[in-house]
């Protein structure tokens, strides 16, 4: 193997390991401290490490001999095909840990290879594209790498001077972000003390009490599985529950679906509709936000209810009130739970009780969370600009199309 890709030379992975590839441990886990932790899959983010699924195992010699240390590189290697082959480099969380089965560390020989630098190279588009093709298994659901395939990848191989400064050309850019996301937290958490101060009970005692179904409208979507096919029939894009989230809509992967013309009514969002959820965990039932029609003539799922205000309302206020901790307790105490899930339906959606204040009052209570709420969304938006350029720059580092300055 080997070529120059840009201005680096291309060396298999292998090549730099300290020690092979390992396979992590599973022990069952213990609700008890024992002086051991274990990682969960969930550790590992497109972002890098999390330290979110960590659990007390059984401290044994066996479980021991996958103990980590800071800074050891890990990558998932069982997942979906979309998810295999995440890496993320290990940060000490205080206690000694170890690595689950579905994950392989790897130590380099830092004379050659840093670990920071091996972290940013294996979250590169080219080598995730390669782990994409080489996984293993029998449906995009679950697939498999394997030792001998990370050892074989092809990575680019700068200097050790010159991976000092792609790290550091990163970790720059992660300090702004971490600055501005800081920030929004900030934001989110003053967003919701207006939002709490403004659906206080003694404010909402002073204020009508209805059934949800005498301000608004509420209408399940559409049903997947028997589309109607020939003339008379239309294809439009819908939004399921992956896209409904909590005070926002998230649009970056809209599915499509074919309905009968005379059903597009029915179906159809408006700018301005208000959309809950009907299942998920106990405590999400009902998230939702208001729809503001980014989409022309998109429809929406039968798992998404469709609310519509009318003159007393406006959707704002609503959606205020439904993601109060009133409307949560609503939700969860009316929710149908099963093993995995809970479920409301249309029925309990229209017979939620909700506050009708003068709607002078809903925009004047409205104010300080939708100014509050725009900051946010303007740094969000920052914070994603951000992070495309540091993807283009790093990338370009990576394959030498350009070179990193430090002052």
């Amino acid at each position: 193997m080997g070529g120059e890709m840009g201005r680096w030379p291309i060396i298999r992975l292998g090549s730099v390991l300290a020690e092979k590839p390992r396979n992590g441990y599973s022990p069952k886990d213990v609700p008890e401290w024992t002086g051991l932790q274990a990682l969960g899959l969930g550790c590992l983010t497109s972002s890098g490490f999390a330290p979110v699924q960590i659990k007390n195992v059984p401290d044994t010699a066996l479980a021991r001999r996958c103990a980590l240390a800071d800074g050891d590189v890990l990558i998932s290697r069982a997942n979906t095909r979309e998810l295999v082959g995440l890496v993320g480099r290990y940060r000490a969380t205080g206690y000694p840990c170890i690595y689950p089965d579905l994950m392989m560390r790897l130590r380099p020989d830092e004379s050659r290879c840093l670990p920071a630098y091996l972290e940013l190279v294996l979250r590169s588009n080219a080598v995730r594209k390669a782990v994409r093709a080489e996984a293993r298994g029998t449906s995009d659901s679950m697939v498999k790498i394997s030792a001998a395939m990370v050892e074989g990848l092809e990575i680019p191989l700068p200097s050790i001077d010159e991976q000092h400064r792609i790290v550091t050309a990163h970790a720059a850019f992660e300090r702004r972000i971490g600055a501005l996301e800081r920030v929004l937290g900030k934001l989110r958490f003053a967003e919701l003390s207006l939002s709490t101060q403004a659906l206080a009970p003694a404010q909402c005692n002073r204020w009508d009490q209805v059934s949800l179904e005498s301000v608004a409208t509420v209408v399940a979507g559409v049903t997947l599985g028997s589309e109607p096919v020939g003339d008379g029939t239309v294809e439009l894009p819908y939004l399921r529950v992956a896209n409904v989230l909590d005070g926002r809509i998230n649009t970056a992967d809209v599915k499509r679906v074919r309905i009968l013309s005379t059903q597009f009514e029915r179906y159809a969002l408006k700018q301005g509709d208000l959309l809950l959820t009907e299942g998920g965990d106990l405590d999400k039932l009902g998230r939702g936000a208001v729809w503001d029609g980014r989409i022309e003539a998109c429809l929406h799922q039968n798992h998404v209810f469709r609310v519509r205000c009318r003159e007393r309302m406006t959707p704002d206020f609503l959606a205020l009130y439904t993601a109060s901790t009133a409307g949560r307790a609503y939700f969860q105490r009316v929710g149908k739970q099963t093993t995995n899930l809970a479920s409301i339906n249309s029925t309990q959606v229209r017979k939620m009780p909700v506050p009708v204040p003068p709607l002078d009052e809903q925009e004047r209570l409205l104010g300080p969370v939708r100014a509050t709420r725009k900051r946010a969304e303007l740094l969000e938006k920052q914070i994603t600009k951000l992070r495309t350029v540091q993807r283009g720059i790093v990338e370009d580092l990576l394959t030498g199309r350009s070179k990193a300055y430090v002052a």
